[in-house]
């Protein structure tokens, strides 16, 4: 090529190589700047716990911002990876680790499932009880089995299949201190609080699954028991929170992969979306794009070098959808 337009002397024979030359340019811009129209659907796994909820609906606030398409489905854990195995779901941004370890090791070792960045540190998860039973003396899971009966002997989870579930059930198969008369009670997140929430208000004693960020820390006044170190992590079950993706997703889709990794939340962010969505009873998307247009600089760490899906700089085209 370099040869054929040098030796254009004509007008002519200059127009055309110009035109060709501008021809393949074009080309290969729109090459680099569209997104596949494979990659303009986003597909969201999501298991039913508020804080998923909220990180999710930021994410598809996002995106759809940018112009992509996003939907959710509401699945266990053990779906949520099944779906992302297959190919069916593309993005979860709930792995919570280390105890989720049993479900989502054995996909990410055979690259079936992509663990992207740590999206969430600090977190924690492990069992609670109220306050008040704290201070009556039952502060770690080994003093639960002498005070059975305050109990009833039940353990109060939520949907089955979940991992803190899983964890739970291994402590009463192995008669972990004592609990193996005791009973898993699974329902859901929704589900346990409202006992918790009944509980407390009758100032009856119950153990339950508890974690940070959720709002029940500061709707209840509740404690975390130690001793479960073996099973939850050390630190009262200590977490991170990693995204995950359907493996090779982000070689994919280059621009939604570059989004999710650079997408991180904090705990008072995912406390305060939750709030909103738990306490005032905000729909969760609109919750998320009021808490994005009140904090816009979170933003600028998460649309570096990201487009539109027709390639038109990212963060401009999300401000202009947030006003």
């Amino acid at each position: 090529m370099k040869g054929q337009v040098r030796a254009a002397g004509t007008g002519v024979g200059r127009v055309v190589a110009a035109l060709v030359l501008a021809g393949s340019a074009t080309m290969a811009t729109t090459a680099r700047a569209e997104v596949p129209q494979s990659c303009q659907t986003v597909r969201f796994a999501e298991v039913g716990w508020t804080d998923i909820t909220a990180t999710t609906a930021l994410a598809r606030t996002v995106f759809e911002a940018l112009g992509y398409a996003t939907r959710a489905e509401t699945v266990s854990v053990p779906v949520a990876y099944s779906a992302l195995k297959s190919g069916d779901l593309d993005v979860f941004l709930g792995n919570w680790m280390p105890s989720m370890a049993s479900i989502s090791d054995p996909y990410i070792d055979k690259g079936q499932v992509d663990r992207l960045t740590a999206n969430l540190k600090g977190a924690k998860y492990t069992l609670a009880v109220p306050q008040y039973v704290i201070d009556a003396g039952v502060t770690s899971v080994a003093e639960l089995d002498a005070n059975r009966d305050r109990f009833d002997e039940r353990i109060y989870g939520i949907e089955a299949g979940n991992d803190g579930n899983q964890i739970i059930q291994q402590m009463i198969d192995k008669d972990f201190d004592g609990l193996g008369d005791w009973k898993l009670v699974a329902s859901s997140e929704a589900g346990m609080l409202s006992q918790v929430r009944t509980a407390v208000r009758n100032r009856e004693w119950i153990v339950f699954l508890g974690w940070a960020p959720h709002p029940m820390n500061t709707r209840f006044e509740i404690g975390y028991l130690s001793g479960a170190d073996d099973y939850f992590g050390p630190n009262f079950g200590g977490a991170t929170v990693y995204t995950n993706t359907r493996g090779g997703y982000v070689n994919e889709c280059a621009n939604a992969g570059r989004l999710l990794e650079q997408m991180t939340f904090t705990l008072p962010m995912e406390n305060e979306l939750m709030g909103a969505i738990m306490n005032e009873d905000r729909e969760p998307m609109a919750a998320a794009r009021e808490w994005l247009a009140a904090h816009p600089g979170t933003l600028e760490g998460w649309l570096q070098g990201v487009t539109t899906v027709t390639g038109q700089p990212g963060a401009d085209a999300v401000a202009a959808a947030l006003e």
